[in-house]
């Protein structure tokens, strides 16, 4: 039940009576018009822009045809105020039954409500994470981690057929330095003194695990085998490893992939018809939209790949990208961009509607090509989003905690999840837009006050879960259950604070919608904060006023309609809080 979607219908349905037409004769375009909530609470319940939008075409004063408007929303049951204000907006209120049906439909819709059911399904391709496999995961996969589960819970929730999926970098040569690396432990494992680590290596421990896995396996025989030999073998093992740590730690952060894509698998030759590469740049031929040429130096910095002699380049400019781009080398082999292009083309041969590109904020110059990708192999059937994550900075009561990667010494996501536990790492990942920067402190997220944005959503479930096992205690001739819930006399709920309530999780399925719309998860968790801050002080008006708190024992009737609404406020609270990935607890201590 979108209270927005059904007043925008109700609006255009009024003007489409009024038959209007432009100068020319011609019915006006109503998609402009909008009703949403108005800036002013105090204004009304709703607010529709419809006179504004309208009035220029049709050679209207806006306010004329506002109060025209006015006038036959009037005769709508279920607005009882409409008002004109400024040079033509529409503000309008609700009548209480309104409110009442919205109550029942949470009630009766439970953690469902808000949810859309689209027919068919979008199939909606989410990839996220996608670190290199060279280590466990660090603090700086965190966020596109957190940003790329929820935005896919989020969009499974708004209807869509959503899959999570990693893709495996396992085809360059940084899995040429971790095989090397993890033989370099595996000689230590055999006892020998490897000193210190060469630089190009990876120097971490978590490699120490793999080399006594080796020597287990193989006992010293690698050490007779040239490079070429055993090779492939460390490769192969040290890649199942690395993989089986990131899931893991993933796992601890409650992120958990349907799909693990091997960039390694465009490569090879499955048939005749050679590699998923080969078929990509065959099939972009037929569409002439791959030439032999040259391209001019990237300004700035010169990447070490950049050749200055006759590559196969594909025509991304014709899409809108910043110029065109190599798929093969002079010398034949394949650009990791070409991996790229195939990898788009198996999701679009696998019939997704839609693909997400999570990217960590180093990846800035990708969007375009990812979308020119899009456009030239699916010929614009299959949408291309890119989004992308700045960097989070650990902070220590307000210090920065120092990291150094390159070292070895680096912080990792299960060392940060460790000690403040997932929830607050996930939704504190989500309080913030994810192209913003974002500080997150240790001691801050997990302290129990308001000023945690975690705890104080976290404690509003908590508190109406207390309140309705309270109840059962205060009320023990008088039956809580849902039935009873559902059944209560909601027109006994008139209290501002109570109607404030109703009112706010009235907004959740435009919420939702909005947020999927715009893939912008963060949203999420704003309004979570927002309906939890209402839950609280209506809560503490009731300390003030005791005829407003939730449980009245001498007035059962009114109890139940109150226990009523607090149960509503926990199912949207747990439901958001689920699309978020983050526990909604019973009781908080």
């Amino acid at each position: 039940m979108n209270i927005f979607a059904d007043f925008t219908q109700r609006v255009k349905k009024t003007l489409e009576g009024f038959d209007l037409k432009d100068g020319e004769g011609r019915s006006v375009d109503l998609s402009r018009v909008v009703v949403e909530s108005p800036r002013d609470p105090a204004h009304g319940d709703l607010a529709t822009n419809a006179a504004m939008v309208l009035a220029k075409p049709l050679g209207l004063k806006p306010r004329e045809l506002a109060e025209r408007l006015v006038e036959a929303l009037s005769q709508d049951p279920d607005i009882t105020e409409t008002s004109v204000a400024g040079p033509g907006f529409i503000n309008m209120r609700v009548a209480p039954a309104f409110w009442q049906r919205v109550l029942r439909s949470i009630l009766e819709n439970g953690t469902d409500f808000g949810a859309s059911s689209l027919s068919p399904a979008p199939r909606v391709n989410v990839e996220y994470v996608s670190a290199n496999p060279t280590g466990p995961m660090h603090v700086g996969h965190i966020r596109g981690a957190v940003v790329g589960d929820a935005l896919a819970n989020l969009l499974s929730f708004a209807g869509n057929e959503v899959v999570k999926e990693y893709y495996i970098n396992d085809a360059g040569s940084q899995i040429d330095t971790l095989a090397r690396s993890a033989f370099l432990r595996y000689r230590e494992a055999l006892g020998e003194n490897i000193g210190e680590i060469p630089a190009g290596l990876y120097p971490g421990d978590y490699l120490k695990p793999v080399g006594v896995s080796l020597k287990e396996e193989f006992g010293d025989k690698l050490t007779s085998m040239d490079e070429e030999q055993w090779l492939p073998l460390v490769k192969e093992r040290a890649i199942s490893a690395m993989l089986e740590l990131i899931r893991t730690d993933l796992a601890a952060l409650g992120v958990e992939h349907e799909v693990f894509y091997s960039e390694k698998s465009l490569h090879e030759r499955g048939d005749s018809n050679g590699s998923k590469i080969d078929r990509m740049l065959g099939g972009l031929r037929e569409k002439g939209l791959v030439y032999e040429g040259t391209l001019p130096p990237p300004k700035g910095q010169v990447p070490d790949d950049w050749e200055d002699r006759e590559q196969t380049l594909f025509r991304a400019s014709d899409f809108g990208d910043d110029t065109d781009r190599a798929l093969k080398k002079s010398d034949g082999s394949y650009t990791y961009f070409a991996a790229d292009v195939a990898y788009f083309q198996d999701k679009f041969e696998r019939g997704f509607t839609e693909t997400i590109y999570v990217l960590g904020a180093d990846h800035g110059g990708y969007a375009k090509r990812l979308q020119a990708v899009g456009q030239a192999v699916s010929g614009g059937k299959t949408e291309v989003v890119v989004r992308f994550c700045q960097l989070v900075k650990l902070m220590r009561d307000g210090e920065p905690v120092k990291m150094s990667k390159r070292s070895g010494d680096f912080i990792t996501l299960r060392e940060v999840v460790d000690e403040v536990g997932p929830d607050p790492v996930r939704f504190m990942m989500l309080f913030r837009k994810n192209d913003a920067p974002l500080d997150f402190d240790f001691k801050k997220v997990t302290e129990q006050s308001k000023d945690n944005p975690v705890f104080y959503v976290q404690y509003g479930h908590a508190r109406c879960r207390s309140v309705l096992r309270q109840s059962v205690e205060e009320l023990k001739d008088v039956k809580v259950d849902d039935d009873a819930l559902a059944n209560a006399d909601f027109s006994l709920l008139d209290d501002t604070g109570e109607l404030e309530l109703i009112a706010k999780m009235a907004e959740w399925p435009k919420i939702v919608d909005a947020a999927a719309e715009t893939h912008e998860p963060h949203r999420i968790a704003f309004y979570l904060h927002e309906l939890a801050s209402s839950l609280h002080g209506h809560w503490n008006r009731g300390k003030e006023m005791p005829h407003l708190r939730f449980i009245d024992a001498g007035n059962a009737k009114l109890t139940l309609a109150r226990l009523a609404l607090v149960h509503a406020v926990s199912l949207v609270l747990n439901s958001g809080l689920s699309i978020l990935g983050v526990n909604a607890p019973e009781e908080m201590r």
